[in-house]
């Protein structure tokens, strides 16, 4: 009974079991005690004590793992016993009724101790035993089904290659059924939990692969009902993940040319005995069907030898009858939103797989049907996309996703570089063509900024690159509408590169765009400085991105063959008055920081053997290598920005560069001198592979020392005059310290005699002496500065104002008398003014007093009592 199964007592009963189990093959009377015994095992297990699960796990386990050895008993009732024993591990529900004392064990127990005891694998192994008898292999089936819910099991079923097993039995005799189902049901639960390699690696035997192809064919020919599909696009599910295995026998047994025919049997109507009297419909069951198959050419596309049977099967028509405008209602019996996600699927496995295929690609007239499409993509066509599926992301109401696939299938055959398809597109007027959608996704981007939306201009302008590259004519048919286009994106705010919608990969493709398709068309170059392009380039190398500098600097460097161009470099100004030259030199420095290379505090070469030696150049050990490979000194240069930052400088000229400090020119000093330098190293790279390898005889001996002393001389040459500079920048500074000094003495003394002057008038108006004694002082320095000789002749004017009491200069009115009359026919009867006639009020005879006015009187002074 169900209350009388004690951990303690389980051990005994299999005891028992075993010497019953032993006795079967002599009297056939020990059946039904052995089936009973197995039932007991069945039972749900109690426990006296909480510990007693711990204690009797040992125990436990080895007596579930006899029940799977039991398997080797010849005895159909005892073998289907066992699995119902285990399957009964899986009912979790509590017995009703327990022994006094005792307690049931946790319900996921005896599962835990089928884990312990290996009962999966023994299970696995015993198919052997039941593969003739179909009913005991089912059992044994749904137990294994059962077992493989757990990741322990799974894996221990691995080690007993149960994939491989799993699978031979697929094609089995079975009307029920229910052999195809179990089966692939445990396989999917080995590939979901452990290694999906290790499961294909086991099927991909050709036996494996021929059992799941006449399985898949029995299913797809003769399955009408529900389940049937849904087994049949199961099994689809694992021939794809076989199909990605190159050592799979996929072409070899003729499961990759089914596949292909399936997947465009619908489209090309041409018969093929393969699938002859195939007939689909269109429940969703098909529809998924359709999507494996496209999702099979699309696995076998990177596969090269299957590249001849997707050539051969028409593959290339089939998806190119999706490349049109959207019908309403769906095509065929489809549904408009199953259609849209077919048409988007059919088009992006066609960028997979139209390289390959190029030659039918061209004859299928690919382009011409792309284009036509692209243009209904941007037309004013009523459409309202669904954007249901993977590929239809963000098309929902709109044609966004079939303009996003389609130019993936341009992208990635100009990507080729094959000139007969460049020239075929070009000939279409798709340089035209793509700037008109440029413009029109430029336009939806204003409108709400979008990944899919910064995908399209992206793809678009790599397009444009491929296309225009080392085509002048092109070039000219891109430049005026092409660099308006261009402009926007380079002046793109710097905030958004770091948004996460993609604007790092569009800036990327603009400024390959322009280096594609603007240098070396001098129109277009002209255009673009007239939009002052140039200074928006220096404007992003300003950001100083590590990812932006090297394609900034490549532009420019190739802009500079223009000769308008340097004259622009050298006209911008950056944040702070910040020039180009000092700009790249600031480049340069954080260039050599990030590369380890040895300065001084100052700036100054610390090494003059090796002067710009980057850290890792300098570990690197000698290895001698062909005339024909670089060396490491060669290779450096292409894997940092300095040499391109010296060739900008080089087209800038050395001389008369505005905005540079002294920590500036000692940098542009080793800059200057930067070929030398590399030229050193490679003669010193030349002479450690020469003694690596034998001695140089003593004149090559005498010449590479001269060579190596050359190149030393020159980073001592650098390195006096990276000092010069330096110590006439401080002798300099101390000039300017020393005139900053005197200024600010001059100040102080000024301040001083100002005090002093206020001083001294407080004194003089508060202190009649002082007022005193100050008009004396005056009176003298007046009478001093009067010239000693006596005039002769004419009249001495008093300067003197009576009864003024101040010690300070007059005001601008004087007192001055008239000229007296015994002058009238003196010096100046003969001059202009003796013939002005007086007037009566100012009459020559009339001495005229002209009074001070009272402003005149200065503040300072003081009325004498």
């Amino acid at each position: 009974s169900e209350f009388r199964q004690p951990l303690k007592d389980l051990a005994q009963i299999i005891e028992i079991l075993n010497l019953c189990a032993e006795k079967m093959n002599e009297q056939e009377a020990f059946t039904e005690p052995v089936c009973e015994l197995i039932k007991l095992c069945g039972l749900p297990f109690q426990k006296k004590k909480l510990s007693d699960e711990v204690s009797y796990s040992v125990a436990v386990s080895n007596c579930i793992a006899q029940l799977g050895y039991l398997m080797r008993v010849p005895s159909s009732q005892v073998r289907i016993q066992i699995c119902k024993c285990v399957i009964s591990f899986y009912n979790t529900e509590l017995p009703r009724k327990l022994l006094s004392g005792y307690q049931p064990t946790s319900a996921n127990y005896k599962i835990q101790m089928a884990e312990l005891g290996g009962l999966a694998e023994t299970l696995i192994l015993s198919l052997t035993l039941v593969e003739n008898q179909l009913t005991e292999k089912l059992w044994v089936l749904k137990a294994l089904q059962h077992l493989s819910s757990s990741g322990v099991n799974c894996r221990l079923m691995m080690k007993a290659q149960a994939a491989s097993r799993l699978c031979l039995y697929l094609n089995g005799v079975d009307p029920s059924g229910q052999l195809v189902f179990r089966s692939s049901e445990i396989l999917w639960n080995l590939l979901e939990n452990t290694s999906k390699e290790e499961v294909v690696n086991q099927l991909s035997s050709l036996e494996c692969v021929y059992a799941l192809k006449e399985v898949f064919v029995d299913l797809l020919m003769h399955g009408f009902r529900h389940y049937d599909r849904q087994l049949r696009n199961d099994l689809l599910v694992i021939a794809t993940l076989l199909a990605e295995n190159p050592a799979a026998p996929m072409i070899e047994s003729g499961f990759t040319k089914l596949l292909i025919v399936l997947a465009t049997f619908t489209e090309v109507k041409i018969p093929n005995p393969l699938i002859k009297g195939l007939k689909l419909t269109y429940s969703y069951e098909d529809f998924e069907l359709k999507k494996l198959l496209f999702n099979v050419i699309a696995i076998l596309s990177k596969d090269p030898c299957a590249v001849r049977l997707l050539s051969e099967n028409y593959v290339m028509p089939a998806l190119l009858c999706y490349v049109k405008p959207n019908q309403k209602p769906g095509f065929h019996d489809w549904s408009a939103a199953q259609y849209e996600e077919l048409q988007l699927h059919a088009i992006a496995i066609l960028a997979s797989v139209a390289p390959l295929l190029i030659d039918k690609y061209l004859s299928c007239q690919a382009n011409t049907l792309l284009l036509v499409f692209l243009e209904w993509c941007i037309g004013q066509d009523p459409f309202f996309g669904q954007g249901n599926s993977f590929h239809g992301t963000g098309g929902r109401g709109n044609k966004l996703a079939q303009m996003r696939c389609s130019l993936r299938v341009l992208r990635s055959v100009v990507s080729l570089y094959d000139d007969a398809v460049n020239l075929n597109l070009c000939d279409q007027g798709a340089i035209s063509q793509l700037l008109d959608i440029l413009k029109y996704a430029a336009n939806k981007s204003k409108e709400k900024e979008d990944a899919i939306v910064l995908e399209i201009q992206a793809d678009i302008l790599f397009i444009l690159s491929s296309l225009c590259e080392n085509d002048l004519h092109r070039k000219e048919l891109f430049s005026y509408e092409g660099v308006d286009i261009l402009i926007p994106f380079i002046q793109m705010d710097p905030k958004r590169l770091y948004s996460g919608l993609g604007h790092n990969c569009l800036l990327f493709s603009a400024l390959d765009c322009l280096w594609s398709c603007v240098i070396g068309c001098y129109i277009a170059e002209d255009y673009f400085l007239e939009k002052q392009g140039i200074f928006l380039l220096l404007d992003l190398l300003a950001l100083k991105q590590k990812n932006l500098c090297n394609i900034i600097l490549g532009i420019l460097v190739e802009f500079c063959d223009n000769p308008k161009t340097t004259s622009h470099i050298s006209t911008w100004r950056g944040e702070k008055d910040q020039t180009a030259a000092n700009l790249l030199i600031e480049l340069w420095r954080q260039e050599e920081l990030e590369l380890g290379v040895k300065r001084d505090r100052y700036g100054r070469i610390a090494d003059v053997k090796r002067p710009i030696a980057s850290s890792f150049q300098k570990q690197q050990e000698v290895i001698p290598m062909p005339a024909n490979c670089p060396s490491f000194a060669i290779v450096e240069i292409s894997e940092n920005i300095r040499a391109k930052l010296y060739s900008l400088l080089c087209k800038l000229g050395f001389e008369n560069l505005p905005g540079l400090s002294a920590k500036d020119f000692v940098t542009l000093a080793i800059i200057r001198r930067y070929i030398d330098f590399k030229v050193g190293e490679v003669w010193s790279e030349l002479c450690a592979e020469l003694k690596e390898e034998f001695r140089p005889v003593t004149s090559d001996e005498e010449a590479l020392k001269v060579i190596s002393e050359v190149s030393e001389d020159t980073g001592r040459m650098v390195a006096a005059l990276q000092t010069e500079v330096l110590e006439s920048q401080h002798h300099q500074e101390i000039q300017e310290e020393e005139k900053t000094y005197t200024k600010i003495q001059a100040i102080h003394k000024q301040r001083e005699m100002v005090n002093k002057s206020w001083k001294n008038f407080l004194t003089r108006t508060s202190k009649y002496e002082a007022l005193k004694k100050a008009k004396r002082i005056q009176e003298k320095s007046i009478e001093a500065s009067r010239s000693k000789l006596k005039t002769q002749t004419g009249t001495v004017h008093s300067t003197d104002i009576k009864g003024l009491s101040t010690t300070i200069g007059s005001g601008r009115l004087v007192t001055v008398e008239s000229t007296p009359p015994q002058l009238i026919g003196g010096p100046l009867a003969v001059t202009d003014l003796a013939l002005r006639k007086p007037s009566v009020s100012e009459g020559a005879l009339k001495k005229i007093k002209r009074v001070k006015t009272l402003d005149s009187v200065k503040k300072d002074s003081v009325p004498i009592e």
